[in-house]
């Protein structure tokens, strides 16, 4: 964990000095990320309404969701079946949404999770927070199957020195 930290203050610092006319993002790992993302997804609300006409079903309430070590909760959960309406293609979440696996956590006002991909785009007023490093930005990118990201937009860190 101390080298991911290393690497992601590395990663902010490099970013911070290339000035404002380089590009806004950093690459970070997310070793505590990484998912099988075929394990089933449970869910968990206070409603459900389910949309047969165009193959969603809308959870709300304290939504509550889970695939392996992750979670997610958020004000609502749209969830997209496949063509043929018999797997789970996207959830769309929003309000309030945090992700957490294991010691990481992002925070956003949406994420869209494409499952088949593995692939979880978090937008607005991004927090990711690993341990005691903390990143922020407007947009951030998960890689679920290799435990990869890259953050966006206006990317800012704090780090204390030797505190790795």
């Amino acid at each position: 964990m101390a080298s991911f930290r290393s690497s992601l203050a590395l990663t902010a610092i490099l970013a911070a000095l290339a000035g404002p006319g380089a590009a806004q993002e950093a690459k970070v790992a997310f070793g505590g990320l990484a998912q099988d993302t075929s394990l089933p997804v449970e869910v968990q609300a206070d409603t459900l309404s389910v949309n047969n006409a165009d193959g969603t079903a809308v959870f709300s309430g304290n939504v509550l969701v889970g695939q392996g070590e992750m979670r997610l909760a958020a004000a609502k959960v749209t969830v997209e079946y496949d063509k043929d309406g018999k797997a789970i293609a996207r959830l769309h979440a929003t309000g309030g949404v945090t992700i957490a696996n294991l010691a990481d956590a992002a925070e956003a006002k949406e994420a869209l999770y494409t499952i088949d991909s593995g692939v979880i785009v978090l937008t607005g007023d991004v927090l990711l927070t690993q341990g005691a490093s903390a990143l922020s930005g407007e947009k951030l990118t998960i890689q679920l199957k290799d435990g990869t990201g890259v953050m966006e937009g206006r990317v800012s860190t704090v780090f204390v020195p030797g505190g790795n």
